[in-house]
């Protein structure tokens, strides 16, 4: 790390070693090889990076569990690869970015407790069912006892996306949550109808749009619906869920639920996590890239009973904006992880490569209790190591993870 980064901080504390903890975990990257591709290591502008293929040739082989769909969410193999190296079953891992919740149930799924926070509501809706998933017979028994002939005054601008009959059975499933409490089964129905709202296949309610991890608007959805000819095509609804269910937990283990936390605050202010509790962060922030939250995100706030404009998303439009944010975030996160833990901060690629936000995280976390180890870039084999500063997808797109690993010191 670089004179100009280095905090002023006491070096001379080092953490007791853990029992299969990798305690020299960097000494382990710059050796890494999979199958005759070795690390490749260089020094620029105050940093290390270590470039290889880390985890892309075992991608898609994570548990089933974790396929729902959520805007720009990384892998589970992300955070196993952090998780396998640098903790041990009982130890806490946090995302305060949880999104889908990949890294909270990676953590459970590999003996860990599940720590996490999102300030989008929709994400705790989409990750507390998968942590004490119900049985495939508990949820049909649930389906089979709502009431789906009742018809209901709707929305017809609905209509651009559901045949008029799909759109009576998602009304009478959202009456069924409408002022009760709901319990486990309810809210893993719950999650799966949110994530089957829309998308480009017969597995969704809607008839075809894209992408399925956002809404178009309805006139949009009009204008798709006229370009491809199509109509709405009839779906049930209930089936469509238990198929879902079904390969959810087509692989689901006994796995540790407990001790798991959930918030929805703002990630520098996460009260409700402990100080000094966490051994590992794995987390991916939002990026300079403006996400329109309410835009996207319309018709799932309106069956959840969001109100979508309400929701404090955090949108940095420059880097000075981004890099105070990180610092502040930065600042809570070394308040909850405990000395000799880990922080693994994913940044990606930020617009074509121009911007490197690891040069940002890393003037965020000057002084503070940190110490920015290198920087691991991820890169799929079809790329070459030299275009890691604008990695293009062959022709455009993100196919690498620049993540900033750190230690709290």
């Amino acid at each position: 790390m670089s004179q100009a980064l280095a905090p002023q901080m006491d070096l001379t504390f080092s953490p007791s070693p853990k029992v299969g903890v990798d305690n020299d975990f960097i000494e382990t990257i710059k050796s890494f090889d999979r199958i005759g591709q070795q690390t490749e290591i260089f020094h620029s502008d105050g940093l290390d990076y270590y470039v290889n293929d880390y985890w892309t040739a075992s991608q898609r082989q994570s548990n089933r569990l974790h396929e729902i769909s959520y805007r720009a969410c990384f892998k589970a193999e992300l955070p196993e690869f952090f998780i396998k190296r640098l903790t041990q079953a009982g130890d806490v891992i946090y995302d305060p970015f949880m999104g889908r919740g990949t890294t909270p149930l990676q953590a459970s799924l590999m003996g860990r407790r599940a720590y996490g926070n999102d300030i989008n509501p929709l994400s705790k809706m989409l990750i507390a069912p998968r942590l004490a998933p119900p049985t495939l017979p508990e949820i049909a028994k649930r389906l089979d006892s709502i009431d789906w002939s009742s018809q209901y005054e709707v929305d017809e601008t609905l209509l651009a996306f559901y045949h008029p009959q799909t759109l009576q059975r998602i009304y009478a499933l959202k009456a069924h949550f409408a002022g009760r409490k709901l319990d486990k089964i309810d809210n893993w129905i719950r999650m799966i109808a949110l994530n089957r709202l829309t998308g480009h296949s017969s597995g969704f309610f809607s008839v075809y749009t894209l992408p399925p991890n956002q809404a178009v608007s309805a006139k949009r959805q009009a204008k798709i619906n006229m370009q491809r000819q199509q109509i709405p095509p009839e779906r049930e609804v209930k089936s469509i869920i238990l198929k879902k269910s079904k390969t959810l937990l087509s692989q689901v283990q006994p796995f540790e639920y407990g001790d798991v936390k959930l918030g929805t605050a703002p990630a520098d202010d996460t009260s409700f996590v402990p100080d000094s509790a966490v051994d590992l962060v794995v987390t991916s922030p939002p990026f300079l890239d403006v996400v329109q939250y309410a835009q996207d995100n319309w018709l799932r706030c309106w069956f959840a009973d969001i109100d979508a404009d309400a929701v404090p998303i955090s949108m940095c439009k420059n880097v000075e904006d981004w890099t105070d944010f990180t610092h502040n975030v930065l600042q809570e996160l070394t308040r909850i992880v405990k000395r000799g833990g880990y922080i693994a901060y994913e940044v990606g690629e930020v617009r074509g490569g121009k911007i490197l936000l690891e040069h940002y995280v890393a003037q965020a976390a000057h002084k503070l209790p940190l110490e920015v180890l290198g920087v691991i870039v991820n890169q799929q084999k079809f790329t070459k190591t030299a275009n890691c500063w604008g990695v293009k997808n062959n022709n455009k797109g993100t196919n690498s993870n620049r993540i900033v690993v750190m230690r709290r010191m």
